[in-house]
């Protein structure tokens, strides 16, 4: 057992401790009522990161969330490790779907249940337990960037990177925000799909029409988007848009068992798509209806809606670009809109999908520290989300190598009911980038 291991395990039991407080800060960010709580989680980051010694820490904002840059600078000749984490988190979707309290956290059969445990203040407790378990004086210098808004596409995140790139520059940057790829067994990711969303609105009247008298005749708004969302896949439920690309992941078996059990997938229920199961969840895009307005079953009356919102969402395949792809599924709305309803769009919001390169001496010192860490050697994965600073880090950093690496695996339910984290593999990934660290410094 080395010293690493032993200080890791020492301190592990007070940084959960650690992560349950700073899970009962409510900071969802798409939420603006709960702005307050976002600047609190921050500021909790900010205290955390003062009390582990950190001699430059500041609260950064561009027009957005509340980011903290943490810096310890370098030793003589010692290169710089930027560790990047998000303090925001989700909405909790119904609350009565959990088995506790989304933001009182709590630990059962060695997983800590709560909104964020996994995504991603979990990767930030990581970080600050390998920092921990060098008394706060980490052998190489070690910048930490920790997002406040990348639950919501990271709006200003470009502009943080732009005006404050001297603070954010380093060597190697450790982004923890991905999946292994099961509990135990962590995971590089080296492929990201993007994201691109859009809120679409049809009208197809002035104003509620009785369904008994115009049925028939005049098209209600909510069934012309039912008819037009039907359009966005073909009959096995792959994406249809026109322009949409395509690549191909690692070789690597998804067991389709597995996959139905970690998706809860019911019985009878049908995979869509064709191909690889880790094709269609890395590599090929998606398309999901995200949200619509609607009347409320309870409230409903026998009415022909005038008008009807919906939300759609896409994952762009790593190689396409989020802004093209947000284009065509616009441009596929257009194209389909049924019976000459009148379209227009809202919010819209895109991120880039990436390819990470995983190669050269850093990349094989942080398989060495992984594979001590976890007790087994890490895989290469590909990941169905996407992570918008890893393109923006690669653009402005291009010398850097990024890593991406994760505290969560497939049970975690990110942006899910009962939020998990694997309480023992917060512990590894901490020693992982603790032994990177040490092994960076020679």
């Amino acid at each position: 057992m080395t010293d690493l291991t032993a200080r890791i395990d020492q301190l592990l039991p007070a940084a959960v401790d650690d992560l349950t407080r700073l899970v009962s800060i409510q900071s969802i960010s798409s939420l603006p009522d709960h702005a307050d709580r976002v600047q609190a989680s921050a500021d909790e980051v900010v205290r955390m990161l003062t009390e582990v010694g950190c001699p430059d820490v500041r609260i950064v904002e561009e027009g957005g969330k509340p980011a903290v840059i943490a810096r310890f600078p370098a030793p003589e000749g010692k290169p710089t490790v930027c560790l990047y984490a998000h303090h925001d988190v989700q909405p909790t979707g119904p609350v009565d779907g959990w088995t506790n309290a989304p933001f009182e956290a709590e630990t059962r059969n060695g997983r800590l249940y709560g909104r964020g445990t996994a995504d991603d203040k979990g990767g930030f407790i990581a970080h600050l337990l390998a920092l921990r378990a060098f008394d706060g004086k980490p052998p190489v210098g070690v910048t930490l960037f920790i997002e406040g808004e990348e639950e919501i596409g990271s709006p200003s995140l470009a502009t943080i990177i732009e005006r404050h790139q001297e603070l954010l520059a380093a060597d190697v940057f450790v982004i923890m925000d991905s999946v292994n790829w099961e509990a135990g067994k962590p995971a590089f990711t080296t492929t990201l799909r993007g994201v691109a969303d859009v809120e679409v609105t049809l009208k197809t009247l002035e104003h509620p029409l009785h369904s008994g008298q115009f049925g028939g005749v005049v098209p209600d708004a909510v069934g012309a988007m039912i008819k037009l969302l039907s359009t966005l896949t073909d009959e096995n439920g792959a994406c249809a848009i026109e322009g949409m690309k395509s690549s191909q992941a690692a070789d690597l078996e998804y067991p389709e068992d597995r996959l139905r059990e970690e998706a809860g997938l019911l019985e009878g229920v049908d995979f869509i798509g064709s191909g690889s199961f880790v094709d269609r969840m890395w590599t090929k895009p998606a398309v999901t209806v995200l949200a619509m307005d609607l009347p409320e079953v309870a409230m409903a009356s026998n009415t022909l809606q005038p008008s009807c919102r919906a939300k759609v969402g896409i994952r762009v395949a790593p190689g396409d670009d989020a802004r093209s792809a947000l284009e065509a599924l616009k441009a596929h709305l257009v194209k389909h809109t049924p019976w000459g309803a009148q379209i227009s769009f809202g919010a819209e919001a895109a991120g880039n999908p990436g390819v990470i390169p995983f190669e050269g001496e850093v990349c094989e010192k942080a398989m060495a520290a992984w594979g001590k860490a976890f007790g087994v050697e890490p895989v290469f994965v590909g990941c169905g989300g996407s992570i918008p600073m890893v393109s923006d880090f690669q653009k402005a950093f291009p010398d850097a190598t990024v890593l991406v690496a994760a505290v969560t695996d497939p049970d975690s339910r990110m942006h899910g009911l009962d939020e998990s984290l694997d309480v023992a593999d917060l512990g590894h990934a901490a020693l992982a980038e603790a032994l990177l660290m040490e092994k960076l410094a020679r």
